[in-house]
């Protein structure tokens, strides 16, 4: 009579070290393990001097029960001939610091060694990993809600004055120079990018281009080099009938920018029929971009011709987004407080491929991990930031406030130092990077 408390079984691996490589070749196990059980026997089988702890996939899937509990789940029997993919588990987002803003932080980006960030104050900073303010953008006169870097010594921001802004910043040795200064240098302005009639949401920076998204529906195309683009003239509204107090709100800091270059779109691309959170370039090719609105869709553009070639309709209002290079996915954010993953390759009928759950409240920002193509990191305004693996139906982990309030996420970046995020709380908080162990 056949054992039923035993499953025949095979482990196999995709790790680029050979030495965590075992021999396929079937064995039969007790059914009743878990995680835990299973990663000591294939590190008996390594013969590992020190114990390395193992993740296990079957069809995929990261499990997370028995092995008992998934053939339940799955409907099969202890016959079953099972493989298990096995991949090196991933360390917890442990805390590591937090930096104190003047107000709520709405943006981040990680770059060239540094943090930048939007505030609700209408200011744009640069940061060390320190904690150190080493630099101050101020000319927005709304609150900013999408910065990120063009290069070592480029910022571009966004916000609800409708504008972009070019800034010049310091490179990292410039900075270091002026360590004597008791104050945070006042950025410069390079050029005033209009076009937007309404709030900007959201940007994106692919070489020497930038897209811009919006609360006019609309997606601006725009170069990082001012003199490719047209000349706007600050005052052309001068002429027209000024009668909202905002537009002379306007006129007025125009007059008082007068000084400043401005510069209209090189192409502006309208079809969404309600606001647009999200954009970014396509991760493989830079004449294509996607972008998310609330109009519950995902649209395709094709940027040469400034035309949408693609439209996935789902069901509710679509805040964030991001891309997972290597799996062609794009992940994203919704009201539904979900996250759905998408493939643009695959015929527009097909809507989702499938959905991560768990988070209470909108999920407004989302980033991919630089060291795992399978996971990203996402913040809600349930004030948390969930750590994901697209392989799993839940959450990793899940990144609470160090302050201990409840206040909303806004943004999430995950880059070189860890996980950074910030919201209502007014803080920059970092999380150690989740990576292979």
């Amino acid at each position: 009579m056949e054992d039923k408390s035993q499953i025949k079984i095979k482990f196999i691996t995709r790790e680029d070290n050979q030495d965590l490589h075992v021999d396929d070749k079937p064995l039969y196990v007790p059914i009743s393990l878990k995680r835990y059980g299973l990663s000591e026997i294939v590190n008996h089988l390594l013969e590992t001097e020190v114990p390395v702890p193992f993740d296990f996939l079957i069809n995929g899937t990261l499990l997370t029960t028995s092995i008992e509990e998934y053939l339940k789940e799955q409907a099969l029997s202890s016959e079953a001939f099972l493989t298990l993919e096995y991949t090196r588990s991933v360390l917890p987002p442990s805390y590591l610091a937090s930096f104190n803003n003047e107000d709520w932080v709405s943006s981040l980006d990680i770059g060239y060694g540094r943090i930048l960030s939007g505030s609700y104050d209408g200011i744009v900073r640069t940061w060390d990993m320190s904690g150190n303010i080493q630099k101050q953008y101020a000319g927005h006169s709304g609150a900013i809600k999408a910065v990120r870097w063009i290069s070592e010594t480029r910022i571009v921001s966004g916000g609800n004055d409708r504008q972009l802004r070019l800034w010049k910043a310091h490179s990292v040795n410039d900075v270091n120079a002026n360590e004597d200064d008791d104050e945070p240098e006042e950025g410069k302005t390079l050029a005033i990018l209009e076009g937007h009639k309404a709030a900007v949401s959201s940007l994106a920076v692919n070489d020497n281009r930038i897209l811009s998204a919006g609360y006019d529906n609309a997606i601006g195309f725009w170069s990082t080099n001012y003199k490719e683009m047209t000349t706007v003239d600050p005052l052309e509204d001068a002429a027209n009938k000024v009668t909202s107090t905002a537009a002379k709100k306007r006129r007025k800091l125009a007059l008082q920018d007068a000084s400043i270059r401005r510069r209209a779109p090189l192409a502006f691309m309208e079809g969404h029929s309600q606001p647009v959170e999200d954009v970014q370039f396509a991760h493989d090719d830079k004449t294509v971009a996607y972008s998310v609105s609330q109009d519950h869709t995902i649209k395709t553009w094709d940027l040469v011709t400034s035309r949408a070639v693609d439209t996935r309709t789902t069901g509710f209002s679509l805040l964030s987004m991001t891309q997972l290079a290597k799996l062609n996915l794009i992940a994203c954010g919704s009201s539904a407080r979900h996250i759905t993953l998408h493939d643009p390759r695959v015929d527009a009928a097909t809507i989702s491929q499938s959905q991560l759950i768990g988070h209470k409240n909108f999920v407004v920002s989302l980033d991919a991990s630089p060291v795992n193509d399978y996971m990203l990191a996402s913040g809600s305004h349930d004030g948390t930031v969930k750590v994901w693996d697209v392989r799993a139906q839940k959450a990793l982990y899940t990144i609470t406030r160090e302050s201990g309030e409840k206040g909303k996420v806004f943004a999430v970046s995950w880059g070189e130092p860890g996980i950074v995020s910030g919201g209502e709380d007014k803080k920059i908080q970092i999380n150690q990077s989740v990576g292979q162990q």
